[in-house]
């Protein structure tokens, strides 16, 4: 049994040692980078999944610049999720700036960027250097008309900085390319002609910089530049020929509810003619009757029906001359040739 735990303290004894051995070299880095960190505290990290290299590293490189980090905080922005290494050098580039940045604001600026293409490192550079934004994107033009109805397309670069205290929770770079191509946009519509646009271009980027369009943004616009402006299409005479054809399609639209209106009631007076004519005729029936009735009374003698039909058979050419005078003047005759 004496032999058993000694080979079993033997064994711990060895593992003990590969195992500090392991982090032995990483110990002796701290050490003379005035960055000591405990050999159990190495082996506390590893236990806890937490590269110590990572975090050995880290420390020397922010102590070589003149700061100072605990393992604590390093490995609990590492188990937070967070990019040390770029928290660090993000610290190490805004304090040779000049620029203040707290350690936990640099954290929360590394977690705010998480699963995004940027980095914190990439923020602070972009405070130190401003980047430059075209506006509206993707190598196109701001569409927009004056009031003289000419269309003008511009396109703006937009240089910017980032506001590392608003960075957390403020609007990304999207925002800004909507608000300057709006008030791109408005600042040209108001404009009384393309003209004056052409003439003083910066007269537009003079509009847009007092909205005061980087509030609640990450980002500080420090210029509005107007880099290209052409003239567009006419709009104003465009939408008025579009007008001036509706408003004759409207007007044919009426003119043929009238003529279909006249229609029906020329078709009307038609049917009331034959109306009236077929009255007529029925009242002329009753004519022989009404004689015949005098005849009997003793109303109507002879004489007066051999004057009646002279005064009808006298009617009856009267007529018939008249519609042959009608005829010869509709056929373009001398009605009195004849004669």
């Amino acid at each position: 049994m004496k032999f058993i735990f000694i080979g079993i303290a033997v064994l711990v004894a060895i593992i003990i040692f590969l195992v500090l051995a392991k982090f032995i070299g990483l110990w002796i880095r701290a050490r003379v980078s005035n960055t000591p960190v405990g050999l159990f505290n190495l082996v506390a990290m590893w236990i806890r999944k937490v590269p110590p290299a990572l975090i050995v590293d880290s420390r020397i490189t922010a102590a070589k610049a003149g700061l100072i980090f605990t393992t604590d905080q390093l490995e609990a922005h590492y188990l937070a999720g967070g990019h040390v290494a770029d928290v660090v050098l993000s610290m190490i580039a805004a304090d040779k700036a000049s620029i203040p940045l707290s350690f936990d604001r640099a954290c929360a600026i590394d977690l705010a960027v998480k699963g995004t293409t940027k980095t914190v490192l990439e923020a602070v550079r972009t405070s130190i250097n401003p980047a430059v934004i075209d506006c509206p994107g993707g190598g196109g033009k701001i569409d927009a008309v004056a009031r003289d109805g000419i269309q003008l397309q511009a396109r703006a670069r937009v240089t910017v900085r980032t506001n590392l205290d608003r960075f957390v929770g403020g609007a990304t770079e999207e925002t800004i390319i909507a608000r300057v191509n709006e008030g791109i946009v408005t600042s040209i519509g108001s404009a009384q002609s393309h003209k004056d646009v052409l003439e003083n271009p910066d007269h537009i980027s003079h509009r847009v910089l007092e909205r005061g369009l980087d509030a609640n943004t990450q980002f500080e616009i420090l210029s509005i530049d107007i880099a290209d402006v052409d003239v567009g299409q006419n709009i104003g005479a465009t939408l008025q020929a579009s007008q001036a054809e509706a408003d004759k399609q409207v007007a044919q639209a009426k003119a043929e509810v009238r003529r279909a209106a006249a229609v029906a009631t020329e078709q009307e007076m038609l049917a009331r003619t034959q109306e009236m004519r077929a009255k007529l005729v029925e009242a002329e029936s009753q004519i022989p009757m009404a004689i015949a009735d005098a005849f009997r009374s003793g109303n109507f003698s002879v004489m007066d029906y051999t004057n009646y039909k002279n005064i009808v058979a006298d009617t009856e050419m009267r007529q018939s001359i008249a519609d042959e005078v009608s005829e010869e003047d509709d056929d373009g005759n001398d009605p009195h040739h004849k004669h």
